[in-house]
């Protein structure tokens, strides 16, 4: 069969919303990556390969960031942010093929979550090991790789405490949530959410911004010819997903998505 043309694919495969979706697109994929998938979903959706399968190559894609991170210098960062672009790109080829071959599953929307987790997850605990020096000439020091895990374990629970709000209502017998629930009902948890929005900080322990952030670190770490802002930037990031961990916990609390 010949290949579809780009706007023979675009009106399936991006089905109006898809881009506007508020915590179900990420930037990256608005500004750049879907038109790039658009390109590759061309070389796909006349073969034998299923949007799973894509699924379990974007795992190991973003899995692959946390070694990257341990190659010395620049090398490392560089070769984290592309195995976390590939993620990304795989991430939304597989949604598109599935939405061209009309090939969805329950497995693939709980693989997909799996790697959302485990990407962001090994980024960080990369990172830290990365701060650690464990190729260096003197001692491992070993509090970096404790505070990148503790960014990871943060970054891991907040998509838990959002994932969990699904599980509650489906065991209560209600029916998903909507975006309109998560505004807080206080207004002056309106007021401090739409700051937290505004600032975004909280988008730093995710793995593609963690990846561009780290890559950053690494450049002045070579400039300067050691690890400091690295080990800096572990210790933010890891007071960040504390920070986060809890404001987002308590903005679930706040808002209707458990009513």
């Amino acid at each position: 069969m010949p290949r579809p043309s780009v706007a023979e694919l675009r009106p399936v495969v991006h089905p109006e919303g898809v881009k506007d979706r508020r915590s179900g697109e990420h930037w990256a994929g608005r500004m750049y990556m879907r038109e790039v998938s658009l390109r590759v979903d061309r070389y796909l959706v006349n073969t034998r390969v299923t949007p799973n399968q894509l699924t379990y190559v974007m795992t190991v894609a973003g899995a692959l960031a946390a070694p990257a991170l341990l190659v010395p210098g620049i090398t490392g960062p560089v070769l984290a942010v592309l195995a976390v672009q590939l993620y990304l790109l795989l991430d939304c080829v597989d949604g598109e093929i599935a939405r061209w071959k009309k090939q969805y599953s329950m497995t693939g929307v709980y693989l997909d979550r799996v790697a959302a987790y485990l990407c962001d997850a090994a980024v960080l605990v990369g990172f830290g090991l990365r701060g650690a020096d464990l190729w260096g000439t003197g001692r491992i020091d070993w509090l970096w790789a404790f505070l990148g895990t503790v960014a990871a374990l943060g970054a891991i629970l907040v998509k838990a405490e959002t994932d969990l709000v699904g599980v509650a209502r489906h065991q209560q017998g209600l029916a998903p949530v909507k975006e309109s629930a998560s505004e807080p009902r206080s207004s002056g948890m309106a007021l401090a959410r739409r700051a937290a929005g505004a600032l975004k900080f909280h988008r730093l322990i995710l793995g593609i911004e963690a990846s561009l952030l780290i890559l950053l670190l690494a450049i002045l770490d070579s400039v300067r010819g050691d690890l400091y802002f690295s080990r800096l930037g572990i210790a933010v990031l890891a007071g960040i997903a504390i920070l986060q961990t809890l404001l987002h916990l308590i903005s679930i609390l706040a808002s209707s998505r458990l009513r």
